[in-house]
């Protein structure tokens, strides 16, 4: 069934190619970018990041793409929620610091049942070796325990550490818009490698989890921004599932 799955993910870009892009890039440019330059020349983020590259399973649709992707989109997130920000540059670089940590190590257990509680306990060990209070480290860690959907989340000690956990959510969720469509899920069926009557039979079970998403974002920006991204990433699903009925009958 590869071949199918390699097909189907360039068929499901050209779709998304044709989409809009969500309107978040557009309206808080300058926060990506300010989030974006943080990360490529923050020495810790650096140093991380290569651990990360070493350590993080990259064949289960949550790879390095995927964490630079949320790691990126927090910290813009933190940007633009943060009071903070405005006012110290010195405690717009801690945030960064702190949320794009919580980023990157978010699904350093992923293909584990249970994920992000053992992320978080992996999490904290790894951060023992870097220049984080104490503080910090238990934002970074309450943060990636509470990045899933659907589950009860822990609470947050501090109003930044609540920050964080939402920041790192939204942008996680975020993931499951467009991107879903143009990797994720063909990263995982490439790994899984269902019979394609076994993939299509789940899908429209999938579609229905990623409208529910919607009603979960927790930052104001967020809640504001991330039911666009879903709505375009089912609107290629919903392209996408006619394109199998249609061209792949004969799998199904």
């Amino acid at each position: 069934m590869q071949f199918i799955y390699t097909r189907l993910r360039e068929r499901a870009r050209k779709i998304v190619a044709g989409l809009p892009p969500p309107d978040f890039y557009r309206d808080h440019h300058h926060a990506c970018k300010i989030s974006r330059r943080f990360f490529e020349n923050d020495p810790v983020i650096r140093k991380l990041r290569r651990y990360v590259s070493d350590n993080l399973e990259d064949d289960f649709g949550h790879g390095l793409q995927h964490a630079v992707r949320v790691t990126i989109d927090a910290g813009a997130l933190l940007v633009i929620e943060d009071p903070a920000a405005s006012r110290a540059q010195s405690a717009l670089e801690r945030g960064l610091l702190v949320v794009q940590c919580a980023g990157l190590l978010h699904d350093i257990r992923r293909k584990h049942k249970d994920h992000a509680r053992l992320g978080a306990a992996y999490a904290r060990k790894v951060l023992e070796n870097y220049p984080f209070s104490a503080a910090e480290i238990e934002d970074i860690c309450r943060a990636i325990h509470n990045h899933e959907a659907f589950k009860a989340k822990i609470d947050c000690d501090t109003p930044g550490g609540l920050l964080v956990s939402n920041c790192l959510y939204d942008a996680d969720k975020f993931r499951w818009g467009p991107d879903n469509f143009t990797d994720t899920l063909w990263d995982m069926a490439s790994f899984i490698n269902p019979p394609l009557s076994k993939f299509m039979a789940r899908y429209p079970r999938g579609m229905q989890v990623l409208e529910s998403i919607k009603a979960t974002f927790r930052t104001d920006t967020g809640k504001k921004y991330g039911p666009q991204f879903i709505d375009i990433g089912l609107s290629a699903g919903r392209e996408l599932y006619d394109v199998i009925q249609r061209e792949y009958s004969a799998y199904l």
